[in-house]
């Protein structure tokens, strides 16, 4: 578990394969309730080779001196991440 924000990572790696490489991210929220957005890729074991680029919004909570995930939303694609924007560009106007 991460004791800092910074620490944080969604990063994964099995079998000496880094399935989840994270390629940024952007700390939205400190404190003892952390927000998080990140960008990342997915390993395709039968292309060899990784995916498009995905991107995952995640909650964490500080519990006893460690971040504890606590809620995750996935945008599995470029599209959808578009769309989200364009909602989001219109409500705050």
């Amino acid at each position: 578990m991460a004791e800092t924000v910074e620490e944080l990572t969604i990063s994964y790696e099995e079998d000496g394969i880094e399935t989840v490489k994270e390629l940024d991210k952007k700390v939205l929220t400190k404190g003892a309730w952390s927000t998080i957005i990140y960008r990342y890729q997915d390993w395709n074991r039968s292309k060899e080779e990784y995916g498009p680029d995905k991107y995952s919004i995640r909650r964490y909570q500080k519990r006893n001196g460690q971040y504890q995930p606590k809620s995750k939303f996935n945008i599995s694609s470029k599209d959808q991440a578009e769309k989200i924007i364009t909602a989001l560009q219109e409500w705050i106007k």
